[in-house]
């Protein structure tokens, strides 16, 4: 009977597998990092904000939050198994990244227009079929995705149109920014306080 109960203490006390933790969930850092570097230019975007200097708190943004901060949100959805979760925060991710890389080319750059319009529509493509993936996600995830389409298609027609900024449709589209921003920081605020409090306070919709 001694024997029994020693050899069960033993087991007990044996060091957890590493390999079996459970990793923290890291969609609300993407998400957030997406929904407020969203907010920024999109205010920048309708005119409400015409600072000369206001791009340069959305380039810091966009670099740091959401771009390193979500690449590497996505990096860690890869490692849980997540091919929706990787797929969305990478490429978002880099979208800003390279969005920062642009802007400080764009001075120097001359008449890019129609360039920056098929950029544009390509993220909106990229961003319509991550939408019918995330019929199988949530409600919250695939509202801020149907936003977003909306925001890059308007953006890319802006765009395409050139001239003096801003163009009725890229002011169009920094209104569907806004409302993304903050429906992605709703998904992000509740994947949050959700987890914490362990029960849902904030829904996100079925899946």
């Amino acid at each position: 009977m001694a024997d029994d109960t020693s050899g069960s203490v033993r087991e007990e006390a044996r060091p957890a597998d590493p390999q079996a933790r459970a990793y923290a969930d890291p969609a609300p850092v993407g998400l957030a990092g997406f929904a407020l570097t969203t907010l920024l230019l999109s205010i920048i975007n309708t005119g409400l904000l015409k600072e000369g200097g206001a791009i340069l708190p959305v380039l810091a943004v966009a670099a740091f939050y959401g771009g390193i901060a979500q690449f590497v949100a996505g990096l860690f959805e890869f490692r849980r198994g997540n091919t929706f979760g990787a797929t969305a925060f990478m490429s978002y991710g880099a979208f800003w990244l390279t969005y920062w890389w642009l802007v400080q080319h764009l001075a120097v750059a001359g008449d890019v227009h129609n360039a920056l319009g098929l950029y544009l529509l390509g993220w909106g493509i990229f961003t319509a079929y991550m939408a019918v993936a995330a019929l199988r996600v949530s409600l919250a995830v695939l509202a801020v995705l149907v936003l977003l389409t909306l925001t890059y298609v308007f953006l890319a027609v802006g765009s395409f149109q050139g001239g003096a900024p801003p163009q009725v449709m890229t002011q169009i589209g920094g209104w569907f920014g806004i409302v993304t921003g903050l429906t992605a920081w709703y998904a992000s605020a509740a994947a949050v306080i959700n987890a914490t409090h362990r029960r849902t306070l904030l829904p996100t919709g079925p899946r």
